[in-house]
């Protein structure tokens, strides 16, 4: 039975790593979690799991010196959100890479290619090598991209459908509309829900791109047709392939000025 360590300074996204890799590959034992490259180099050395899942950013000991650090001891899949710059990067110098957030049609594809790597001892044998030479030009590009601060705001919301947790990258979400207890995240394929209020969702998404239009109601920009008004005189904003009209509080009209 193949092995691997989870590290990653997120919780949620070990968890979700975790989740993801037992859907598409059951037959992986997750041996461990680290925090951090420091914690995950100590975990290599006690566990000598076959694969290493490693982020690239961490506090500390970064992923990228992690893998130095580990070497020919496991194999390293690093876990990355960075753009398709970083993707191709990684691409070319033949190296298995998870995206965050890990969608299981996406994480299918690195896992048969780590099931064929994990058969041929000759693709085993060549991996750190790879990760020492090739990969460290790669990042030493990246390096100013990775030491960056992380996003002020959010990337993406952890939701509920059912009994099932999702993360949905906040620019595909249409639009939040909260009623007592539920907050529902609606896009252009489901809806989910969370807890959190609109009122505590307006402070951590960037405000560029979402507009709050009533103290229930948050829409991204980019999501809205157009403006109209009803009989009674609200004004009611149109969501680009939807049927719901969100209505606009007085206190928000001013959003609509300029368009």
């Amino acid at each position: 039975m193949p092995t691997a360590i989870i590290a990653d300074d997120e919780r949620l996204m070990r968890d979700l790593l975790r989740t993801r890799l037992s859907q598409v590959w059951p037959e992986l034992e997750i041996l461990g979690e680290a925090k951090n490259g420091d914690e995950a180099v100590q975990l290599v050395d006690e566990l000598k799991p076959d694969l290493t899942f490693l982020d690239i950013r961490m506090p500390g000991k970064t992923g990228m010196e992690a893998a130095r650090d580990i070497g020919a001891a496991s194999q390293v899949v690093f876990v990355t959100a960075y753009d398709q710059y970083a993707v191709e990067a990684f691409e070319r110098g033949a190296i298995d890479y998870v995206l965050k957030p890990p969608e299981p049609e996406r994480l299918k594809i690195t896992v048969e290619r780590l099931k064929e790597r994990l058969a041929s001892p000759a693709a085993v044998a060549a991996a750190p090598v790879a990760i020492n030479d090739t990969v460290t030009a790669m990042l030493s590009q990246l390096a100013e991209k990775i030491a960056a601060p992380k996003p002020k705001y959010l990337q993406w919301i952890q939701a509920s459908i059912g009994q099932d947790l999702r993360m949905i990258p906040v620019e595909e979400i249409l639009f939040f509309r909260s009623d007592e207890k539920y907050t529902c995240v609606q896009t252009e394929k489901f809806e989910a829900l969370i807890r959190k209020p609109v009122r505590d969702l307006a402070e951590e998404l960037d405000p560029s791109l979402f507009w709050q239009i009533h103290r229930a109601t948050l829409v991204n920009v980019n999501a809205i047709e157009g403006v109209t008004r009803d009989i009674r005189g609200r004004h009611l904003v149109l969501v680009k392939g939807r049927p719901e009209k969100l209505e606009v509080s007085r206190s928000f009209l001013h959003l609509f000025k300029q368009m």
